[in-house]
């Protein structure tokens, strides 16, 4: 079986209450930083600012970036210099927490025989501590990055979302290419690893300590639940199409149009100007004629038919040709990243238009030229299809340009 898996570390991977350990460790930090603000004051507002990245739904702003806005300047405090203090916390003193966690040998297992089994593997925790602490609890669970190949681990300097937002899984499958194979998520937390992967569309096995029952729920993927040494033998006997996500509900539909500005900035951060413009092979798009393509697609097709099927009553709307626009527009002689910006902004507008939609108006009708009598709905649907394929479009272009994403 050829899966990816997204594993939930705390209380998943790693023993560790977090009604415990959250307050030892606020403390720790309190004290550590009480030459920069009380430690009252301090945490007050670190707590506000994870409430602010909780809330985050900007596809263009990580987590960090949130944290920041939310943080440095409440406590009037330079970024720079914090920054530098937080990461020899997490260096120094956090590996002192340690103890308020424990090792799981039945987690440690199923990585183990995952690696056995050739899956890909995501460190899908919540994306709220800078990477340096999550590896560190990493370590705690017996999983180093040197040791193991961890695809994906989400933390709050690259990620847009966290948990329960949909968007947060759309822009880990994103991030990942949108791979067309099984996949599932594992995690303790019915609220936030379980129903919102179910609401995407990923298949989830809901980690209970308590033993194995099934939950019938009104979703589209399986919701299997038991302990996590019975997640193998599940695996085993589920039929592999069972576990393939499918993304057929507004909700998932926005999370993947939210997604796909979020992992384009990741894939586009340490992007050299000359790569922007090399085609993998003859013949095929750069990544350059890619976001120029999404661009105008977005500029004048999407928003123009959304804007079209909420402003008129069952309103026609024609087909568009636009593969030839590459050429005829000389997409190659454009510069990338202005187009990704004018992209990424048209991007919310399509957003802040879907997002003004009530449950009536999802239902709206409108004619396709290609699909015939449809629903509002079914556009979304088409716009989610055509950003995943343009988004492993683009995965597949780094790969074949050496580039990791």
């Amino acid at each position: 079986m050829t899966l990816t898996l997204l594993l939930d570390l705390d209380d998943t991977l790693l023993i560790n209450n977090m009604e415990t350990f959250l307050p030892v460790y606020f403390h720790s930090l309190g004290k550590y930083m009480a030459h920069h603000e009380s430690p009252q004051r301090f945490i007050s507002t670190l707590t506000n600012a994870a409430g602010a990245m909780i809330a985050n739904d900007q596809p263009d702003r990580t987590l960090q970036e949130a944290f920041n806005a939310a943080f440095f300047p409440i406590l009037g405090l330079n970024a720079e210099q914090v920054t530098e203090d937080f990461e020899t916390f997490y260096l120094n003193e956090f590996p002192s927490l340690q103890p308020l966690t424990n090792f799981s040998p039945k987690a440690h297992q199923l990585v183990k025989d995952a690696l056995n089994r050739d899956f890909t593997l995501v460190i899908a925790t919540n994306p709220l501590f800078p990477r340096i602490a999550i590896e560190e609890r990493m370590r705690w669970a017996g999983i180093s990055t040197k040791d193991i190949p961890i695809k994906l681990i989400t933390s709050f300097e690259t990620f847009h979302f966290s948990k329960p937002n949909l968007a947060y899984y759309a822009e880990i499958l994103a991030r990942l290419g949108w791979p067309e194979r099984a996949s599932l998520m594992v995690g303790d937390d019915l609220e936030n690893d379980i129903l919102p992967a179910n609401r995407l569309g990923i298949p989830a096995f809901w980690v209970k300590p308590d033993g194995a029952f099934h939950l019938e729920e009104h979703y589209s993927t399986p919701l299997a639940t038991g302990s996590i040494d019975q997640i193998i033998p599940w695996l085993d006997q589920i039929p592999i199409e069972e576990l393939q996500p499918s993304f057929n509900y507004p909700d998932a539909y926005l999370a993947v149009l939210k997604s796909t500005p979020a992992c384009l900035a990741s894939f586009f951060e340490q992007i050299s100007n000359d790569i922007w413009k090399q085609r993998p092979q003859e013949g095929e798009w750069c990544l350059t004629e890619i976001i120029c393509h999404l661009r105008d697609v977005e500029k004048e097709v999407n928003l123009p038919r959304l804007k079209k099927a909420i402003q008129e009553l069952n309103p026609f709307l024609p087909g568009m040709d636009t593969d030839p626009w590459a050429n005829e527009r000389q997409y190659i002689q454009q510069d990338g990243p202005i187009a990704l910006s004018e992209f990424v902004q048209a991007r919310l507008e399509t957003l802040e238009l879907f997002n003004s939609l009530s449950s009536e108006d999802w239902i709206r009708p409108v004619r396709h030229a290609i699909f015939g009598p449809t629903q509002l709905e079914e556009l979304a649907k088409i716009n989610a299809g055509h950003d995943r394929m343009h988004v492993r479009q683009v995965y597949q272009t780094l790969k074949a340009l050496n580039i990791q994403p």
